[in-house]
């Protein structure tokens, strides 16, 4: 199988120095292995999507001497695709509708027990509120979660190979702790017909994807995409998650943090190599 990587943003808002430091480590691994680059555009929340911001994604990516092949492949037009993943999902007995709200989840939640946690890689961790809800009773502005437990019931032991040498390694993922600290995660969330976790494995899968590299901050999410990687029947590919680039602060960058875009770097008159020592790939 041809080495793939990919780098996958979202058009909302512009790309700083920690985006150019994982398109270029990916680009970087992928042509060292002699293998594919691959770009794809993340934009399932369309009430944040910008064709302006894509637009501004490619002419980043193009000016770091990036290339890939077309055309990208655009979340936006594979709603059927994760429909039918989580359909699969749904024939197992593995999801129900949620109408909880945030306010509801915090009210529920109530005083958290002594070590258990009260946050996961998907926010705050879902008390159980709706989980005997059947299907059937689904409304049009409910979420659609993963009963944890009953997935993990149904699978093997799981693990993952962690290529990056900070995190690096044969990791092995815990039942137990998955069903406490990272609970019943959200496949579909409203007015988007899919979720960060269910589209990014479906889409992994379908572009042949054999490394993942991306952010030290998604590591814990990468349990969530094994559990459903393993469900799915799909390939578990090896995972880089490199160290983030931050501010003098020593906070992580975020898209906000305009100080940092990539296109106001150009705008000053840096060149491409400039980015590259910046975020130590000189």
């Amino acid at each position: 199988m041809t080495f793939t990587t990919r780098f996958a943003p979202s058009p909302t808002g512009p790309l700083h120095l920690g985006h150019a430091y994982s398109a270029l480590l990916a680009s970087d691994f992928a042509r060292q292995q002699n293998g594919l680059f691959l770009l794809r555009i993340e934009d399932i929340d369309q009430t944040r999507a910008r064709a302006s911001w894509e637009e501004q994604i490619y002419q980043d990516l193009a000016w770091l001497g990036l290339s890939w092949p077309e055309p990208v492949l655009r979340q936006s037009s594979r709603l059927p695709r994760y429909r039918a993943a989580l359909e699969r999902l749904s024939a197992l007995g593995l999801t129900y509708p949620c109408r909880c709200n945030r306010a509801d989840i915090e009210a529920a939640a109530g005083a958290p027990q002594e070590g258990v946690p009260q946050f996961g890689p998907d926010g705050r961790i879902y008390p159980g509120t709706c989980r005997q809800r059947p299907l059937s009773d689904a409304r049009p502005t409910d979420v659609i979660r993963l009963n944890m437990r009953a997935a993990l019931a149904r699978l093997p032991a799981l693990s993952f190979i962690e290529t990056s040498e900070e995190l690096g390694g044969h990791i092995s993922l815990d039942p137990e702790e998955l069903v406490q600290a990272v609970g019943d995660i959200i496949l579909v969330r409203r007015n988007m017909g899919s979720s960060y976790h269910l589209s990014v494995v479906v889409d992994d899968a379908d572009q042949g994807i054999t490394d993942v590299v991306r952010g030290a901050d998604l590591f814990e999410s990468t349990q969530i995409h094994v559990v459903l990687q393993t469900l799915l029947d799909l390939p578990v590919p090896r995972y880089h998650h490199h160290r983030l680039i931050r501010d003098d602060q020593g906070k992580r960058l975020a898209k906000r943090d305009d100080a940092r875009a990539i296109s106001k770097y150009r705008a000053e008159g840096a060149s491409p190599q400039d980015i590259r020592q910046l975020v130590g790939l000189d």
